[in-house]
């Protein structure tokens, strides 16, 4: 056992008050299910919240022996902690923030696990069906409010950035909490943390209370980015799929500062879903940005982008450099867009439902060798389907980065192949090759990165 482990007995936060007798079985019974190994993991991420460390496969060795045991008793129920991480208690008693997002993830993957998953009303292959499963996960987390106008801001970045790039984000995050504007990110450090933590102070100033700073995981990233203590709404999606889709469905406004791999997944998702026909009308603003020392990563991306989807995706968002008042002001205005087009087409704030999302979107991309060298990247593909495409290419190497199933099947069998065009080859080896020169890429626990992917024309 660790020195600065924890054993104790605590209740869960009000949100999580009752459970069934079948959903504590199932905590319990692996063998019906990994919901109990997936709840000891997300439960050690959280309790770690607020350490820099992105190394999942470390985190899961330094707490080999931590525990974690729903129990019902009379007054409802009881978590019992064994070798916790020490970090999240003070003289022995957790800390109230730490306690809620403990809550948010059990609340999370039972409801999931015992509501959505094989529910015979739930048909997870199918566009509404997964939307659906979106929308009352959602729900069920009392993330979505309605009677107030569009105000939550995503702000999409890497967890591991500059301290220039991270100060900037922080100044972003103020100018939005000055107009009275929620965040809505990733949930972990770095760019994700940055925002709230400026928005806390002019929420202040603004008399803001409570400011919302909704954080979004899924158990694949989660212990790689551990909750930031600024998050106050915490939901833990089933995979990273509908956990995107829970960000475009829930914000109004995207804002995309300095990052890696991820980051460019998480832009590939949007442009793709803007590039679809169907929502050429809609409303959705976009700004990339960060200080002028981050002016080349997006002419990096903004290039990669002209390249393989044209024109018609650059259209998508504006670049703004080194002016946070002005990403706030630009970012306000299109707020006043959103409502102005909900209004006209009696859509919910609250909820996106008008956007549409095509599978390819939406069904979970299972990042193994064989998926990633049978990706079809042609100019020939609609460019939402090209862009869709290009997004599992980025999201498996994200997988083979950080996720502990990814590193083990490199491990295992050797580089991802990603191959296609040679052009957007080209262009997407120059992107990436741009990365790790800036230190955007790396493997936890090593200061060397070794790519986990190989391109080929």
């Amino acid at each position: 056992m660790l020195a600065d482990s924890v054993s104790t007995r605590l209740y869960p936060a009000g949100m999580l008050n009752t459970l069934s007798r079948h959903e504590v079985e199932r905590l319990h019974d692996a063998s019906r299910g990994d919901l109990a190994g997936l709840l000891r993991r997300c439960a050690l991420a959280v309790l770690n919240s607020g350490d820099q460390g992105d190394d999942a496969e470390a985190l899961l060795a330094t707490y080999h022996d931590f525990r974690i045991e729903v129990q019902q008793v009379n007054r409802g129920l009881r978590l019992e902690l064994r070798n916790a991480p020490g970090s999240a208690f003070v003289d022995g008693r957790i800390i109230e923030g730490i306690r809620e997002l403990l809550s948010a993830v059990i609340r999370d993957l039972v409801y999931f696990d015992s509501e959505i998953s094989g529910h015979p009303s739930h048909d997870l292959e199918e566009t509404s069906g997964i939307t659906n499963a979106v929308f009352e996960m959602l729900r069920n987390a009392g993330t979505l409010v309605p009677a107030v106008d569009p105000d939550l801001v995503v702000c999409w970045g890497g967890h591991s950035i500059a301290r220039t790039e991270y100060d900037y984000t922080k100044k972003c995050g103020y100018e939005l909490g000055l107009r009275r504007l929620n965040i809505i990110t990733g949930c972990g450090p770095g760019a994700m943390k940055g925002p709230m933590k400026g928005a806390t102070i002019a929420h202040s100033k603004q008399r803001v209370s409570p400011g919302r700073y909704i954080g979004i995981s899924e158990p694949g990233i989660i212990a790689a980015e551990s909750p930031n203590p600024i998050v106050n709404e915490l939901v833990v999606m089933p995979d990273i799929e509908k956990r995107l889709e829970a960000f475009v469905r829930l914000g109004h406004g995207m804002i995309v500062f300095p990052g890696g791999v991820g980051t460019a997944e998480e832009i590939l998702y949007l442009i793709g879903i803007l590039l679809n026909p169907a929502n050429a009308e809609m409303p959705v603003p976009m700004i990339m940005t960060g200080p002028v020392e981050s002016a080349a990563y997006f002419e990096q991306i903004d290039n990669f982008i002209r390249l393989a989807l044209g024109e018609q995706a650059c259209r998508c968002y504006e670049i703004i450099i080194g002016d946070p008042a002005r990403v706030a002001q630009v970012m306000a205005k299109g707020m006043e867009k959103v409502r102005q087009f909900r209004v006209e087409t009696h859509d919910a704030f609250y909820f996106n439902w008008m956007l549409e999302i095509e599978e390819a979107f939406q069904i979970p991309f299972q990042a193994n060798h064989e998926n990633m060298a049978a990706l079809e990247i042609s100019p020939d593909l609609p460019l939402h389907q090209l862009a869709a495409n290009l997004r599992r290419a980025f999201s498996g190497i994200v997988a083979g980065n950080v996720k502990p199933e990814g590193l083990q099947a490199i491990r295992e069998h050797g580089n991802f192949e990603i191959q296609g065009e040679r052009d957007i080859m080209q262009s997407l080896d120059a992107l990436l090759s741009g990365f790790v020169a800036d230190n955007r890429m790396k493997i936890p626990g090593d200061s060397i990165y070794r790519p986990c992917y190989q391109v080929r024309a």
